[in-house]
């Protein structure tokens, strides 16, 4: 699962933007003993909060590819979101959609490491914790990280998502 492209392209880009964990180390990809669909499950396979989960969240508006980082903790409130960025339609992207925009599947969408950069949005309830875990490109592989370097390596926006 290591070596899995998926997981390789996420490597790359942490590695291209020169990521940084919170006291300053490249940050490693971690593969769990088991797939983690749920920010439930990736915290509790972690030890940690369900609100240290970034979820990797996907969404179509008005036919391009928005990329929702939310806390565990939360769900996205589309239409707050919709009406923030001006769109007329914010939904669920469909898995076809999903890969198409981020050559990964649904449960394993990391924040970077898609062919093309993703309009991003990270949701502010994320600043409130030292770590954060992120999606590794696979639903078994994840990555430490701060709120600053997810807005950073993602160009992604602040943004109160719930």
């Amino acid at each position: 699962m290591e070596n899995h492209p998926n997981v390789q392209a996420v490597r790359d880009a942490l590695r291209a933007a020169d990521a940084r964990t919170a006291d300053g180390a490249t940050p490693g990809i971690v593969v769990l003993d088991e797939a983690v669909h749920t920010a439930a499950a990736a915290a509790a396979a972690l030890g940690v909060e369900v609100g240290q989960i970034a979820n990797s969240l996907i969404f179509d508006a008005d036919g391009e590819p928005l990329l929702v980082l939310t806390s565990g903790a939360h769900r996205v409130d589309t239409a707050k979101v919709a009406t923030g960025l001006g769109v007329a339609k914010l939904r669920r992207a469909t898995p076809e959609f999903v890969r198409q925009h981020t050559g990964q599947a649904i449960g394993g969408v990391a924040p970077v490491g898609h062919p093309k950069p993703v309009r991003t949005l990270v949701d502010t309830a994320l600043a409130q914790f030292p770590v954060i875990w992120a999606a590794g490109g696979v639903p078994r592989a994840v990555f430490p990280t701060t709120y600053a370097e997810l807005l950073r390596v993602t160009a992604g926006s602040p943004a109160e998502v719930e």
